[in-house]
């Protein structure tokens, strides 16, 4: 399958150094995620996840170097795996986490059966798909959940493209959440949560969690 112009910027230089700038240790992922929102990422994940069965099988999408599923191992889940496009960020997640199954793919080609997973979720990773994009790797997700789908993304009602480090069609605001129910009538929104900036540099921006879960599951 032909990479969309998105994947090969992130694949090359421009992702590498998003990794080594990105990548740190537990304390400090949380410190930075209590400085920029007042809630660190475990107290998020255990918001929506808090009562989901610790053998629950779980992939993440876009996983770089796998600090989110280093956070969801430090809360007891087992069954964890992770999926990434950059080849240089999935080497350096063995130095990040042990024991969890993280492989070099494309989101927009899942190498699982349907409904191999409990739960399918992004960190950061659809605000860099292309709009028209979206419904090919959104469709992957739900074809590998077996029930929920999870997501921490940068929020708008609108869908709104916006320059990143001076590059423009790399990084879009959208409601994630809905753009899934529009396009799935089989999922139904468990949760919705905004998280405003409160760090100065970033303030205004607000971004979202939401966990959806499929009808009749």
């Amino acid at each position: 399958m032909q990479h969309t112009q998105q994947e090969d910027f992130w694949s090359g230089d421009f992702g590498r150094h998003y990794t080594d700038r990105n990548s740190r240790p537990l304390a400090e992922w949380n410190e930075f995620y209590e400085t920029c929102y007042g809630h660190t990422k475990l107290d998020m994940n255990a918001a929506f996840l808090g009562e989901l069965d610790r053998e629950a099988r779980i992939l993440e999408v876009g996983c770089n170097t796998g600090m989110q599923l280093m956070g969801l191992q430090h809360q007891g889940f087992q069954n964890l795996y992770g999926i990434e496009l950059q080849h240089y960020a999935v080497e350096k997640a063995r130095d990040f986490v042990r024991g969890v199954n993280v492989l070099q793919g494309s989101g927009f080609d899942l190498p699982f059966k349907d409904g191999f997973f409990d739960v399918v979720v992004t960190n950061g990773v659809l605000i860099h798909i292309a709009p028209d994009d979206l419904p090919r790797i959104m469709g992957e997700m739900v074809r590998c959940s077996r029930r929920y789908i999870w997501g921490f993304e940068y929020f708008a009602p609108e869908t709104t493209a916006i320059p990143y480090r001076g590059n423009e069609g790399f990084l879009w605001k959208a409601d994630y959440a809905q753009l899934f129910l529009d396009q799935f009538p089989e999922l139904r929104l468990v949760k919705k949560q905004q998280y405003p900036y409160i760090n100065a540099a970033e303030s205004g921006n607000v971004d979202a969690m939401y966990l959806l879960e499929k009808v009749g599951a």
